[in-house]
């Protein structure tokens, strides 16, 4: 007999997201072991799943690891594989313009290869443009913002929350309807780091700036045969679906014709494999890890986020969740600080169980205006802490081993995304919601 979901049943939901959020913060060296994390997602998935089969819920836990967490995981590993096999080297002299140009660059691919796949690609050779520079700091501050968060809102491939709601029933090319907030946000932003980096290059040192102008190497692009690669992820998901294809949608489609998409993809990271020299992954750093931490987290968060799917569904209505800024601020503040991805769909799930609007245009089943909040906030406001988005903390660590002396978790807040980013988001929201 199908029991209703009750409140104390999102516990483990709101222990994984905590647990992700805080251990890196008061156990980073327990918490870098994979081991430990797949302990905790044992400790907190386990249980909540066999007791939703117990309860008569067990085919919702399916559904959720079956036909969100698969595709999510295998989109991921694609991206990171094929991106993990370009590598781009090379110096010229840093100047405020060619900085600028390079995040523009960045913030430009985030949205068809990944937040975290061009982050990995652009952070080293801006790193090494940069070598000579003294005043660094503000450089990857403002590529964390531009090229690991907000540049990836055009399509589905550049967020995992986006793709989610992909998942849900957004178009690919539905997302392409961000292009004003997303024209205005990064331009912005890009605006204010030009006249920032300005400012910096002026206080370097003579001889500093002396040495950026007389070392400089070719720009050198290895493993491209990654980006036909990557064209096939990106043709993965426009065309592999049940818009083109109608068989894959049915309820009877074997699982073959079902996962298509996962299946070319797979296809895809296989050739990346076999095809890209093993020198070009070893000068990326390429590793295992990072993929792997990836999956085993979000399949205790897959899982732990059913019942709290299926209680936000039967309460939107009592939350008092309307208006496309309070979806806005609720999904920015949660992204901030817990992961992006499951904030994006507890309050799709929110919008869901809300009454209809009558004349209202309607997007993957919620009002298309307050889909545009949620997507927006989710990613956004990934930007705002170093744990609101995966590539952020990836990013920290190899500016850090490239000796840039990073602020800490709080000093980034204070330093940056409460006095750079909040006022920028906020305009657009004022502009845009």
């Amino acid at each position: 007999m199908i029991q209703q979901v009750q409140l104390w049943m999102l516990v483990p939901f709101v222990l994984m997201l905590l647990t992700i959020a805080v251990a890196p913060l008061v156990a980073e060296h327990w918490w870098e072991k994979n081991g430990n994390k797949l302990l905790v997602t044992l400790v907190l998935a386990l249980p909540t799943a066999l007791y939703l089969w117990h309860i008569g819920l067990g085919g919702q836990v399916e559904h959720q690891l079956l036909f969100d967490y698969v595709p999510f995981i295998i989109l991921l590993l694609a991206l990171f594989v094929v991106t993990g096999g370009i590598h781009v080297r090379g110096d010229v002299a840093a100047t405020p313009a060619v900085n600028t140009l390079l995040l523009g660059i960045g913030f430009l691919l985030a949205s068809f290869m990944g937040t975290t796949g061009a982050a990995m690609l652009m952070i080293r050779p801006l790193l090494q443009i940069n070598r000579q520079r003294r005043y660094r700091v503000h450089t990857v501050m403002f590529f964390i913002a531009l090229v690991a968060n907000c540049g990836g809102v055009l399509t589905p491939l550049g967020d995992p929350p986006l793709f989610l709601l992909y998942l849900r029933g957004a178009s690919f090319s539905w997302f392409m309807h961000l292009v004003p907030e997303w024209l205005f946000t990064g331009g912005l932003l890009l605006a204010i780091y030009a006249c920032t980096d300005w400012y910096y290059l002026r206080k370097e040192p003579a001889e500093m700036r002396a040495r950026d102008l007389a070392e400089i190497e070719p720009i050198r692009i290895k493993g491209g045969i990654n980006l036909l690669y990557l064209a096939g992820i990106i043709a993965s998901v426009i065309f592999l679906n049940q818009t083109y294809i109608p068989a894959m949608g049915t309820e009877d489609a074997p699982l073959y014709v079902s996962f298509l998409r996962e299946e070319a993809m797979l296809l895809l990271v296989a050739l990346s494999l076999a095809t890209t020299r093993r020198a070009v992954r070893e000068e990326n750093h390429f590793s295992w890890e990072p993929i792997t931490e990836v999956a085993i987290l979000f399949v205790g968060i897959f899982t732990t986020m059913t019942p709290a799917l299926l209680y936000l569904n039967e309460h939107a209505a009592s939350l008092g969740l309307h208006a496309p800024w309070q979806f806005f601020y609720s999904t920015g503040l949660l992204s901030s600080f817990l992961d992006n991805a499951p904030t994006a769909v507890a309050f799709h799930t929110v919008a869901s169980g809300l009454p209809a609007v009558a004349g209202a245009t309607y997007v993957a089943g919620i009002p298309e205006v307050l889909l545009k909040a949620v997507a927006l906030g989710a990613v956004f406001f990934g930007s705002m802490t170093y744990i609101g988005n995966g590539p952020n903390f990836m990013v920290k660590a190899i500016a850090e081993s490239e000796g840039v002396r990073m602020p800490s978790f709080f000093g980034y807040m204070f330093r940056f995304s409460l006095v750079i980013l909040l006022p920028v988001y906020v305009l657009t929201q004022l502009i845009f919601l």
